[in-house]
């Protein structure tokens, strides 16, 4: 469901579930997490390109799937150490963790999951058309896939409240004016190439040796923020509230939410 192809060092990752557009199972999270692992160790590759097959970068999670299967959630959100990423985490930060530029194509729907995944790269390219949102609150959650770590150096912080608690889709030039988003495409192909030509004329250890500076110059407390999002996610899935919003998401008649509990 997820595909590595390496061609001519550049490593092309796409989320291979078209007819789903690409809707995020547990499987994939594990794929995900071990082409990182195995793009870490290639010191040829150059660049890594993140896309989506068909007319979708990515619908999210497929809710459906997972709640199939009990221990799912458990494998997703589990840590050793609290400060430690999970899984979910993994699949977002780790591709920060690669020493070449990451550039995730965006085209139509780039939601929750999917999204999250973007914000991980260096450089994301969308089409006029894409649609961009962090959907975690319609379903009485919080964002909880590392991006609590990423987006305060990508956006400011009344986007980003904007953006994680009203879980409304937004659109392409929306998503760059906020920062989300660094250009957008008619021709994405082009852009990528164009982007990739100047790229590979540079030493690949100076754009390791950048990366890792850039992404020390924007860290904060990474354990601390990773840990939150976790501790923040367990308490909403015991909540009473995030089940009267998982049934306002699929029913027609919403029921009205208990008092809020002590933060």
């Amino acid at each position: 469901m997820v595909t590595l192809e390496i061609k001519n060092n550049i490593a092309w990752v796409t989320l291979n579930r078209p007819e789903k557009q690409n809707a995020l199972h547990l499987a994939m999270f594990h794929e995900l997490d071990k082409i990182i692992k195995t793009l870490r160790k290639n010191t040829q590759i150059r660049a890594v390109i993140v896309s989506g097959a068909g007319e979708h970068f990515c619908s999210g999670l497929d809710v459906k799937s997972i709640m199939k299967k009990p221990l799912a959630i458990f494998q997703l959100l589990f840590k050793w150490l609290p400060g430690n990423p999970n899984l979910v985490q993994r699949v977002t930060l780790a591709w920060k963790t690669l020493p070449v530029p990451v550039i995730a194509v965006i085209n139509g729907h780039c939601f929750g999951a999917g999204l999250h995944i973007a914000i991980g790269a260096d450089y994301r390219i969308a089409t006029a058309n894409a649609k961009l949102a962090i959907m975690e609150s319609k379903w009485g959650l919080c964002p909880d896939m590392g991006t609590g770590v990423l987006l305060p150096a990508l956006i400011p912080q009344d986007k980003l409240w904007l953006l994680t608690s009203q879980g409304s889709p937004i659109d392409a030039d929306t998503a760059k004016e906020y920062g989300l988003i660094s250009d957008v495409h008619t021709d994405t192909k082009h852009a990528v190439q164009s982007l990739l030509d100047i790229l590979l004329t540079r030493s690949p250890d100076a754009l390791a040796a950048i990366k890792k500076i850039n992404n020390r110059a924007y860290s904060a407390n990474r354990r601390q923020v990773l840990w939150q999002e976790t501790w923040c996610q367990i308490r909403l899935l015991l909540n009473k509230n995030t089940r009267v919003a998982m049934h306002n998401a699929l029913a027609e008649q919403a029921k009205p939410y208990a008092e809020r509990s002590k933060w």
